[in-house]
């Protein structure tokens, strides 16, 4: 009876652990994702539970693929299988020519579309590598390169217009 309370204690702790350690990323892309606090607590409540039922200890992939599933389950995704959308080129009067405050480059993040904003948050925010975004997604590494430039230009594109918008104003 206490081997089998000590063993229930220590998978919980084991579990609390696997929380504890992916909570703040998970939580983070989620509201990210949605722009609210309330539905990306809700996401990360689904995503430890499908997480914790898939797997008994799962790993950091694990967690990640919940959330990902999560996201396209409350359609806060558009379909990263989709063709890829057409390259967008920067001109140089689009170069932004002042540092960014970190409040406007959230903003426009959340400008950016949904499947740009998820790869450029893996990718430039969490450091993932192309390979393993790919695989997270289900989609080739070069849909994933390409979409993360035009990501990235839409984001420079966002903030030089907004740079725009702030000069006329003064």
């Amino acid at each position: 009876m206490v081997a089998l309370r000590q063993q229930k204690q220590g998978i919980e702790a084991r579990r609390r652990d696997i929380f504890d350690s992916h909570r703040h990323r998970t939580f983070a892309l989620a509201y990210y994702m949605t722009g609210n606090e309330i539905e990306a607590e809700e996401i990360l409540t689904g995503t430890f539970v499908n997480a914790f039922q898939a797997v008994e200890e799962p790993s950091g992939g694990d967690v990640d693929a919940a959330l990902i599933e999560q996201l396209q389950q409350r359609s806060y995704l558009d379909d990263a299988a989709e063709p890829d959308a057409p390259m967008i080129v920067e001109s140089d009067a689009e170069t932004l020519t002042r540092n960014i405050k970190r409040t406007e480059l959230e903003e426009a993040i959340q400008d950016l579309p949904s499947t740009g904003r998820l790869l450029f948050l893996l990718r430039d925010v969490e450091g993932y590598t192309p390979a393993a975004i790919a695989q997270l997604l289900k989609i080739p590494e070069s849909q994933v390169m390409r979409r993360l430039l035009t990501a990235r230009v839409q984001l420079r594109r966002i903030l030089a217009d907004a740079q725009d918008g702030e000069e006329k104003a003064a």
